[in-house]
């Protein structure tokens, strides 16, 4: 009798299934498909971008359900525009980013404003500058490694820099880890930042749209409002069960490639051994929540208000308008409230209604003269396994791109430690996963 063969693990493979049709499966889809590979992207949402996806405000008008911009170190996604044709798309500023700290806003975002800041004395603030400098000039994470970042910048910067500038927002991000959090995630998000910000005109919607047409007009094929139920082995591959709004998907795949949180893709693909269970799908992450407002006038004169003082219900104030300007969104100011919450966290589960009701006392205490009556609109979203939780010892937690499985990949956006997650390293994510297949 002749014996099973293992599932067809050969960049050859004559089907590809990827799962998640965000910045890294739609990258890595589209460089299989154009490589004449065949390729289907299941898609439990009705739009393409996952964390970058958008909604409608208006017919016509999209916004991002979550706040986004590119940093002018993002090679990668403005390479990916580029090959687009829509680098031209891309416009960049300097907006303000500040900082409320004792009910006061200052601007903290350079050299000059740190120099000029008043939360801090003016040796705990040079102390500050100095060790922020030395950070940028270490070329390579890894030199840091095994470290974790609060105590070492307790050292170097001191008590006061950590206790009022960096630790409400370690806290806001990780709540009760922020004491674990490993130096080389600190150092690459002061390592990879620039004070030029772009965004596109129309939003990221166009790109996203454009990633998934090339994943078409290759060949492949991207079905969205599917939601994958499981992954079962076969001798010679997958089969990917699904469900969708024309009823149930049984489709024959040789490999999958699942872009979900490794604790997810464990539960689609119940043949993963508990030893890759047990080191990679239990890794905890924090929710994000938005609540977007359209007010009738300006909230604050920066675009990006990280909240120090205590008791705030949200971390971050990112008013947009202030980068695009109103004129974008039919005359409204566009403000995201951003937080980072425990999964079990009930503010998770409050309406748009709710939240606003919340939050409208606090944002008095940032602008006294808010009133709810300047709210247009509001909208809220919220999503899981957001941010991985990155504790010094999370390097030995990254899964390889390989399972145990044979034709089984993850690609997973904690596998783009020790930088921080966003859509130049998810893209990235997808263009190394696809290389490293098409090798």
């Amino acid at each position: 009798m002749k014996p099973a063969q293992e599932p067809n693990s050969s960049t050859q493979a004559l089907s590809w299934a990827v799962i998640g049709a965000g910045a890294t499966g739609l990258s890595v889809a589209r460089r299989l498909a154009e490589a004449g590979r065949s390729v289907t992207v299941y898609e439990r949402e009705g739009f393409v971008g996952g964390q970058a996806g958008s909604f409608e405000v208006e017919p016509g008008l999209y916004l991002e359900r979550f706040y986004h911009h590119v940093f002018h170190s993002d090679h990668i996604l403005r390479g990916a525009y580029h090959e687009l044709g829509l680098v031209d798309d891309l416009s960049w500023t300097h907006p303000v980013t500040a900082t409320f700290l004792d009910g006061k806003m200052e601007q903290l975002d350079s050299p000059i404003s740190l120099l000029r800041f008043r939360g801090l004395p003016l040796t705990t603030r040079l102390r500050m500058g100095a060790t922020l400098a030395a950070l940028r000039l270490i070329p390579r994470g890894e030199w840091l490694e095994g470290r974790a970042a609060a105590p070492w910048l307790r050292r170097w910067m001191g008590r006061a820099s950590y206790d009022r500038i960096w630790r409400p927002l370690f806290e806001g991000k990780f709540g009760a880890a922020a004491e674990e959090v490993a130096l080389p995630w600190f150092w690459a998000r002061v390592h990879d930042r620039t004070s030029a910000l772009g965004y596109p005109r129309g939003g990221f919607r166009p790109f996203y749209e454009g990633l998934a047409e090339r994943v078409r007009t290759s060949g492949g094929s991207v079905r969205l409002n599917t939601v994958v139920q499981s992954v079962e082995r076969t001798a010679t591959g997958y089969i990917v069960h699904a469900r969708s709004a024309g009823g149930d998907v049984r489709a024959s795949h040789d490999a999958v490639i699942s872009t979900l949180p490794p604790r997810l893709t464990a539960d689609l693909a119940p043949d993963l051994p508990a030893s890759w269970r047990a080191r990679y799908a239990s890794s905890p992450a924090r929710a994000a929540q938005v609540l977007i407002l359209a007010l009738d006038r300006s909230l604050t004169d920066t675009y990006w208000l990280n909240v120090n003082d205590p008791d705030y219900p949200f971390l971050v104030v990112v008013e947009h308008s202030n980068m695009r300007g109103p004129a974008e969104y039919a005359g409204r100011r566009i403000v995201y409230l951003g937080s980072y919450r425990d999964p079990a966290d009930p503010m998770l589960s409050l309406s748009a209604d709710e939240l606003v009701e919340a939050f409208a006392p606090h944002l008095a205490r940032i602008n006294p003269a808010f009133d709810k009556t300047w709210i247009t609109d509001r909208w809220t979203f919220a999503v899981d396994d957001a941010q991985p939780i990155v504790g010094k010892d999370f390097k030995e937690r990254i899964p390889p791109f390989e399972t145990p499985l044979p034709g089984l990949y993850v690609a997973t956006i904690g596998q783009v430690y020790p930088h921080d997650r966003g859509q130049n390293y998810a893209i990235g994510l997808g263009e190394r996963l696809a290389a490293q297949l098409l090798k």
